[in-house]
């Protein structure tokens, strides 16, 4: 026993000497790394290390990495945990050495790891303390550059500063609804986030984000770029501004300024909530997603903590029903068509139950939890017939039909099979046009011989005052808007679905242009 005890102490030392030489010396000496394989004593070492482990540092050696593995693809494995300060990939061997900014990081990233596999490109990949304390930027461009050292190498690309602290984020396939707060939950993960703008531009969702700094910036753009929020949607594409400071006027659901919180609501738009103003206020992100089991991307974990925090349901975490319970409706006006109508701009309305002793609720069936959710958080507070109407998640599971043979009087209603659904088609360009109710129409399948002027009276004769209208150049699409966002719900509600004659039924939404 302790003649092979000393044997691997004896290989142990003579590994860690021969990859300092490597790492610090020069990269002619790379070479007796790679002639070493030849003979199979790397893989004695490897296996050496794996029984003696190796003090905590903040070098990290990753190893079993598939071929043609990208420097950026080893630094991803190492963003979520904290800042990378340096990366060396030894390409003939399937290995590197990524080293993080403290030894702390690097210890919340082995202890990860040790109960989750890392994978990259769907391969599992092994990561052990390194033996090295740091590695030498010098000895990094040598091996990358082919023996001479040089700034233009993907190593440094990767991790010098970016010119500017401001990203441009793009949402594509926008399923569900990415709000402010989910994004400052899912960037903050890199380093503090100072300002953020939203707006649509190209019918496409983007934001501005300033962090604190250019660097951290680019760690986020390394890490995020091309990932998706929720399974299978909410792609986020990101660049950089040229801007390099945002010039933020209010504190809403479109904009905020952390760093100024007595900034103003500004005209009609929600303040924000003073509870969630505080929590984000000088507080970094990663304390709520150090709670979140199993978290492994800093994508899925903000957004799950978003989730948590009660500000959106994630695909596959959420632990609510598709059941909403409508309240002060005005039951002199509301029937199941009407919110079948206005909750199907949201998500796919299954039934509706107008309560038979309280008349002024209803209960409304979504296709699932992420739909409620969404429509919950458009329609909560809006106004319906003249009644501020009150949204909330419902303790039922299911929406009930009256049983065979009993008259509820038309209270309730099954829209199951119904063919206004909007979003039963797989990947339909409805899921990337949903947005809050506005004073803006967006009306479609308008026949060749509708005028604007039939189009103003249509919408007049529904309520309220036709403000201003644009047709597209097709003339197919057109944008009507209304004097109050009330009567553009209610112009949605009775005119969506409207017969224009020959089998031409006018499409009505909510658009989030202004004319």
């Amino acid at each position: 026993f302790i003649y092979l005890f000393l044997v691997f102490s004896f290989l142990q030392r003579g590994s860690d000497e021969l990859l300092s030489s490597s790492l610090y010396n020069s990269s002619s000496d790379m070479s007796s790394i790679s002639d070493g394989t030849s003979n199979g004593s790397d893989s004695k070492k490897l296996r050496v290390e794996d029984r003696m482990e190796a003090a905590p540092s903040r070098v990290l050696h990753i190893r079993k990495l598939p071929n043609e593995t990208t420097e950026t693809e080893v630094i991803a494995l190492g963003l979520p945990f904290g800042k990378v300060t340096n990366i060396l990939t030894l390409k003939g061997k399937n290995q590197a050495f990524l080293e993080l900014g403290t030894e702390e990081a690097a210890i919340t990233m082995v202890n990860y790891y040790s109960t989750v596999t890392p994978h990259v490109r769907n391969v599992p990949v092994f990561i052990q303390y390194s033996n090295h304390k740091e590695l030498k930027t010098d000895a990094v461009s040598a091996v990358q550059g082919g023996g001479t050292p040089t700034s233009g190498s993907t190593v440094d690309l990767a991790l010098t500063a970016a010119s500017s602290p401001v990203l441009r984020i793009i949402i594509d396939n926008m399923f569900y609804p990415v709000t402010l707060d989910v994004l400052q939950q899912i960037f903050s993960k890199f380093g503090t986030v100072m300002k953020i703008i939203t707006f649509t531009k190209n019918n496409q969702f983007q934001a501005l984000l300033q962090f604190n700094d250019p660097s951290t910036a680019q760690q986020a753009k390394i890490a995020l770029d091309g990932q998706n929020i929720y399974n299978s949607c909410c792609t986020l594409r990101i660049d950089y501004s040229k801007l390099v400071n945002l010039n933020v006027k209010y504190n809403n659901d479109k904009s905020r300024d952390y760093t100024r919180p007595e900034l103003p609501a500004g005209d009609g738009q929600p303040a924000v909530d003073p509870n969630m103003a505080a929590a984000f206020q000088g507080k970094d992100s990663s304390s709520l997603l150090g709670k979140i089991p199993g978290a492994l991307s800093p994508l899925n974990a903000a957004a799950a903590a978003a989730a948590a925090a009660g500000r959106v349901a994630l695909s596959g975490h959420s632990g609510s029903s598709g059941v909403l319970l409508a309240s002060n409706l005005n039951e002199e006006m509301v029937t199941p068509q009407s919110l079948f109508t206005l909750f199907g701009v949201y998500g796919d309305c299954q039934r509706v139950k107008i309560l038979y002793n309280k008349k002024d609720s209803a209960l409304i069936q979504m296709a699932d939890a992420n739909q409620a959710q969404l429509a919950m958080s458009h329609l909560n507070g809006q106004k319906m017939y003249g009644k501020v109407i009150r949204v909330t998640l419902s303790k039922h599971t299911s929406v009930q039909l009256p049983r065979d043979g009993l008259d509820d009087q038309g209270l309730t209603k099954d829209f199951t099979n119904s063919p206004l659904h909007r979003f039963k088609k797989p990947g339909s360009k409805n899921f990337q046009n949903i947005f809050p109710p506005s004073t803006t129409l967006h009306l479609s399948n308008i026949p060749a011989d509708v005028t604007e002027e039939d189009l103003r009276l249509l919408f007049s004769n529904a309520g309220g005052t036709v403000n201003a209208f644009k047709f597209f150049q097709d003339h197919k699409m057109a944008l009507l808007q209304m004097s109050t966002v009330e009567e553009a719900i209610q112009g949605l509600i009775d005119l969506h679905n409207y017969n224009m004659g020959d089998n031409h039924h006018l499409r009505v939404s909510f658009s989030k242009s202004t004319i």
